[in-house]
C-alpha cells in the first residue's frame, strides 16, 4: 500500500508498511501512481501523452523511472507487503506489565471550564482529594506489576492535581526512596491548569517531573470564553504569567504547552502564533471532544477549515525554523528513522494493560477519559485488575482488530486510534472516531512534509538539529 499526495511544494510517495517516504519529482510521482495496476508499455505511453511538450520526458527517461521503482519494490522501500496482520493480536499477549499510571490525586478543580470532560474535574462523582496511603499503595501496585521494566512514568492528574500539591511532594519522596532497591527509575509528569503554581512547585516540578504540561487555549478572548474560574471571570492574566516563569525556570525544556479548540476557534493557528509570541515554543492543539450538541462542538462544517489550518501551521513553522526561532508542535513530532517501533504501531497507547488510570479511591480505569463510567472499573491498587474480562477487551485492541482500518494509509501511525474516542463516537472501544481520523490524516501529512522539507533543504536541516529534535518521541521508553 502507498498513499501518494502534494503538499507544501513537495510530491510525496509513502510507503506504508515498511514506512519508507520518497520525495519526487512529477513524472515519478505519476508513474508510481500507475505502477501497480497498468502494464509497462501502457505508463509509457500515458506520460508521453501527458507531457506532450516537454523535452526532459522521453521513453528512455520512463524507462529509467521504472526500472527505479522496480528496484525500490526489490529493496522493500514500495509497494512492500504487509508482514504484520498475522501477529498483530499477539504483541499485548507477550507481556503483562503495567508501565505507567495517571494519578487522579484530585477530583475536584479550581476552575470550572466549560468544555471539561471531566465535569468540572469531579468526573461525574464527587469531589476528593487522593490520600497519601492510597497514593503510595498505586506507586506500589506498579512497582510489583511493572516486571523487568526500569523506567515507569507517572502523571499527576486531576481535576487540578496542585490542589492536592502536598501528596504529590511526599509520593515523589516515597518513590525515590524505594527506587534503588526496586531497581527502578520513576519519571513524573505533572498536568495543571497553572493557577495554584508557585515559586515551590516550579521548584519541585524542575528537580522531580520530566514534563510538565501547562493548559492554555491560546488568544486571551478564546482562552476565557470557556475556562473560567467558578465565579465567572477568564483565568488568561493569573496563569500566563506563572507559565512564563516556569517554562522560563525550566530553561524552554521539558514542558508542553497544551491547548483545545472548538467550534469558536477553528482559526486556532493563530492561538498557537499567539502562545509562540508568549515565548513558548513547544505546543500542542487537540480538537474539543464533546456531545454533538454542544454550542463549541466540531462541526463536519468546520472540516475543512481545521485541514486547511493544519497545512497553514505546517508551512508557518518552516518559515520560523528558516527564521531561527522554531516552535515544535506535538501532533508533528515524527521520526522517520527511529520510531516508532512495530509494536507501538500496531499496538497502540496500552490504556487498559500498560497504562492505568486510579482514581483518589484506588480505583483502576483503563485511562482518564473512563474515569467515573462504572462498567470500565477494572479493580483497585490493593487487589490489582478483577475484571479481567474488560482487560481482555483492551488487550484485544490493536490497528487491525478495527475492520474500518483495513484501507486506511495512516493506521501504522494512529495504531488505530484513542479507544475512549472510539466508545464514544461509535459505542465500541474497537471502533474509530471518523472525524478525529480525518483531522489525524491530515496532520499526519504535514509531519511527513515537514520532514521530507528538513530532509532535503540543508537550512532547514541544519536548524532542526540546532533545536536538538532528533530521536524517538513515541513513548516513555522501552526499558
Amino acid at each position: 500500500m502507498i498513499h501518494r499526495y502534494q503538499l507544501g511544494g513537495y510530491n510525496i510517495v509513502l510507503d506504508v508498511f515498511s514506512g519508507s517516504v520518497h520525495v519526487v519529482d512529477p513524472l515519478a510521482y505519476d508513474i508510481i501512481g500507475l505502477y501497480e495496476n497498468t502494464p509497462p508499455e501502457e505508463i509509457t505511453r500515458r506520460m508521453l501523452e501527458q507531457y506532450r511538450g516537454d523535452p526532459a520526458v522521453t521513453a528512455e527517461e520512463i524507462a529509467g523511472i521504472l526500472e527505479d521503482v522496480a528496484a525500490l519494490q526489490k529493496a522493500g522501500k514500495l509497494f512492500a507487503p504487509d508482514t504484520f496482520a498475522q501477529e498483530a493480536g499477539t504483541y499485548k499477549n507477550r507481556g503483562n506489565v503495567v508501565k505507567a499510571l495517571c494519578l487522579h490525586v484530585a477530583h475536584t478543580c479550581n476552575l470550572n471550564c466549560a468544555y471539561c470532560f471531566a465535569a468540572q474535574g469531579k468526573f461525574h462523582g464527587d469531589a476528593a482529594l487522593m490520600s497519601f496511603e492510597t497514593g503510595k499503595q498505586a506507586l506500589d501496585f506498579l512497582v510489583a506489576r511493572s516486571g523487568a521494566r526500569r523506567n515507569l512514568e507517572v502523571d499527576f492528574f486531576g481535576g487540578e492535581p496542585l490542589m492536592n500539591f502536598d501528596v504529590c511532594r511526599r509520593l515523589v519522596a516515597y518513590a525515590r526512596s524505594i527506587e534503588r532497591a526496586a531497581g527502578k527509575n520513576f519519571r513524573f509528569t505533572l498536568t495543571t491548569n497553572g493557577v495554584g503554581i508557585t515559586d515551590e512547585v516550579i521548584d519541585f516540578a524542575n528537580r522531580e517531573c520530566v514534563n510538565v504540561v501547562l493548559s492554555l487555549d491560546g488568544r486571551k478572548e478564546v482562552h476565557d470564553r470557556l475556562r473560567k474560574f467558578p465565579g465567572g471571570q477568564g483565568s488568561y492574566d493569573v496563569i500566563v504569567p506563572k507559565f512564563q516563569k516556569l517554562v522560563a525556570a525550566r530553561g524552554g525544556k521539558g514542558y508542553y504547552i497544551r491547548g483545545t479548540y472548538t467550534h469558536y476557534n477553528t482559526d486556532f493557528t493563530q492561538d498557537i502564533f499567539h502562545m509562540a509570541d508568549l515565548g513558548f515554543t513547544e505546543l500542542s492543539m487537540e480538537p474539543v471532544v464533546c456531545p454533538p450538541g454542544d454550542p463549541y462542538a466540531l462541526t463536519e462544517e468546520d472540516l475543512p477549515v481545521l485541514l486547511e489550518q493544519y497545512e497553514r501551521l505546517a508551512e508557518d513553522m518552516l518559515r520560523r525554523y528558516k527564521a531561527g526561532n522554531p516552535i515544535t508542535f506535538y501532533h508533528y513530532i515524527l521520526d522517520l528513522k527511529h520510531g516508532p517501533c512495530i509494536y507501538k504501531r500496531v499496538s497502540g497507547c496500552g490504556s487498559g494493560t500498560e497504562y492505568l488510570a486510579v482514581t483518589p479511591w484506588g480505583d483502576l480505569y483503563p485511562c482518564h477519559q473512563f474515569v467515573g463510567d462504572p462498567a470500565y472499573r477494572l479493580g483497585d491498587v490493593w487487589k490489582g485488575v478483577e475484571n479481567t474480562a474488560l482487560q481482555d477487551e483492551f488487550r484485544a485492541c490493536n490497528v487491525y482488530a478495527r475492520p474500518a482500518c483495513a484501507d486506511c494509509w495512516a493506521r501504522l501511525y494512529c495504531s488505530g486510534g484513542c479507544a475512549a474516542n472510539a466508545l464514544h463516537a461509535t459505542g465500541s472501544i474497537q471502533g474509530v472516531y471518523d472525524f478525529g481520523c480525518k483531522l489525524f490524516r491530515k496532520r499526519m501529512e504535514c509531519a511527513i512534509m515537514l520532514q521530507a522539507a528538513l530532509a532535503t533543504d540543508p537550512e532547514l536541516r541544519a536548524a532542526r538539529n540546532s533545536a536538538g529534535q532528533e530521536g524517538c518521541a513515541a513513548c516513555g521508553g522501552c526499558e
